[in-house]
């Protein structure tokens, strides 16, 4: 009897003193966050030191060296898994451009990466694309030293001009189908090519939105684009067509420094890792993409969830959290061509996707970590976990809901939560809501010139990175797995 006693007097004392060395580490991520939060900093350095990070570029490498050097630096460990690479680098530099005539103004645009640019500040004279022979034909003693409107929606997408694109191109001219080059995207680029013309221009909405280049794949230092492909300001492509149109006398001049050195370039996924004390082959995972477009400097997409990654790692390693499950920390690579380090990592099965408790992602807009919407299941495990942050702060709330509708369809998306969905891995997400109105909705700055660090917001990004932190360190300590229970339909 007394044997007995004492093992539950010592399960009790082992009990209380887990519980209440979670509750000190607990106590220490709020200090940091309310004292020593760092959020900005990493935001700051990412985005305005660093910039635009596109797959195949120097800035992208720089982005992983430094996360690289952070992590090490706080004391986790680290491992870099390549993921891919690519023949040529690119690097764009400054870009400047302007409308020359009566009534000039600077003009607003981007170019895709992996497109051409100028040799040096160039001016021509603006002609229409011709959409049929009949029309080629007319203008192509004019065609030397032009800029091409484009009249094609290509929706900020790069002209292809890879070998089936040109293929299809010339049957559609040899056969004459004038209703199939009206439809097509520069039906005669290939003769326009030969004719001399300095590049095309498209008209895109404004923001400037701009899309993946898929040329980029096949570019090598032997067959470097060089043609520019400049996505204009509609507004301003409208005025410029209409100036066209009435054989105004004008030119538009463009200095576009788009770089190419040459590769291989490789882009990998980083990862920080805490060791589970007790059950080290369980996970708790994060993750965001630390590539992004270059047009402008990617500070929100995803230079936030970033930002917001790197601190929730720096304060559970001050913190000296000792979780009973590895945490990891995932830096995602080529998550803008397809989530290309999240699904090489969960299709190499680098750990057992049915050893994950759940995947947290950061990749939207910039506004605050504010609750979790979970199975009925997950409940009570989240309602324990969350429990600090529900009075954290009355002015950025957080609540746990019970999702309704029953378990959901596994379905892919546009974020790296999508490989772990696909696997069957819990992906509870947190809600990211705008109680303080900035009104800065994520469709104001995705993809486009205004992803800049003016958009983002810091007390959202710093408030998020203690709410991530103490949910991840909570449920990394849960006695158990997060159930799967009515999780996904399929």
């Amino acid at each position: 009897m007394k044997k007995i006693l004492l093992s539950a007097a010592l399960l009790f004392a082992l009990c209380v003193f887990g519980a209440d060395a979670q509750d000190k580490v607990t106590k220490k991520i709020i200090e940091i966050g309310q004292t020593d939060n760092q959020t900005m900093a990493h935001e700051d350095f990412l985005v305005n030191r660093i910039g635009g990070r596109p797959v195949g570029s120097h800035a992208l490498v720089d982005a992983e060296n430094w996360v690289v050097e952070k992590l090490t630096e706080w004391g986790l460990e680290v491992k870099v898994q390549d993921v891919g690479q690519m023949a040529v680098s690119f690097n764009r530099g400054p870009w400047y451009g302007r409308l020359v005539g009566d009534g000039g103004f600077p003009l607003r645009f981007t170019t895709p990466v992996y497109s051409a640019g100028t040799k040096g500040p160039q001016k021509g004279h603006v002609v229409i694309e011709p959409k049929t022979k009949k029309q080629f034909d007319a203008i192509k003693g004019r065609l030397k030293g032009a800029w091409v409107l484009i009249e094609a929606d290509t929706k900020g997408k790069a002209i292809l001009y890879d070998e089936k694109s040109n293929a299809e191109r010339a049957k559609a001219i040899e056969e004459g189908d004038e209703a199939k080059l009206k439809e097509m995207t520069v039906p005669f680029y290939q003769e326009l090519k030969a004719a001399g013309i300095l590049g095309f221009i498209q008209s895109v909405d404004v923001p400037i939105f701009n899309r993946q280049n898929r040329n980029c794949w096949n570019v090598t230092m032997d067959n470097l684009p060089d043609l520019c492909d400049i996505l204009l300001d509609c507004d301003q492509y409208a005025v410029i067509r209409r100036k066209v149109e009435r054989k105004e006398d004008f030119q538009l001049e463009f200095d576009i420094r788009n770089h190419f050195t040459r590769g291989p370039i490789k882009y990998r996924n980083v990862f920080g890792i805490i060791r589970g004390s007790k059950y080290p082959d369980e996970y708790v995972m994060s993750g965001a993409h630390l590539d992004s477009y270059d047009f402008a400097s990617g500070a929100v997409d995803d230079g936030n969830g970033v930002s917001v990654l790197l601190e929730t790692a720096r304060m559970l390693a001050k913190s000296g959290a000792k979780p009973l499950r590895t945490i990891i920390f995932c830096f995602w690579t080529g998550e803008e061509y397809g989530q290309l380090g999240s699904f090489h990592f969960v299709n190499n099965k680098t750990i057992p996707t049915e050893k994950i408790s759940n995947y947290f992602n950061r990749d939207a807009n910039t506004y605050v970590n504010s609750g979790l919407i979970v199975p009925p299941a997950m409940k009570d495990d989240f309602m324990k976990v969350c429990e600090p942050l529900f009075n954290l702060n009355p002015e950025l709330p957080f609540e746990v809901k019970v999702r309704e509708g029953g378990p959901q369809k596994r379905r892919g998306g546009g974020s790296d939560y999508s490989a772990f969905v696909l696997a069957g891995v819990p992906s509870i997400r947190f809600q990211e809501t705008d109680p303080k109105g900035y009104g800065i909705p994520y469709s104001e700055v995705w993809h486009t010139d205004l992803d800049n660090y003016t958009k983002v917001i810091p007390e959202y990004l710093e408030h998020s990175a203690t709410v991530q932190a103490v949910v991840m360190y909570g449920v990394a300590n849960l006695n158990h797995l997060l159930s799967r229970e009515d999780l996904y339909a399929d």
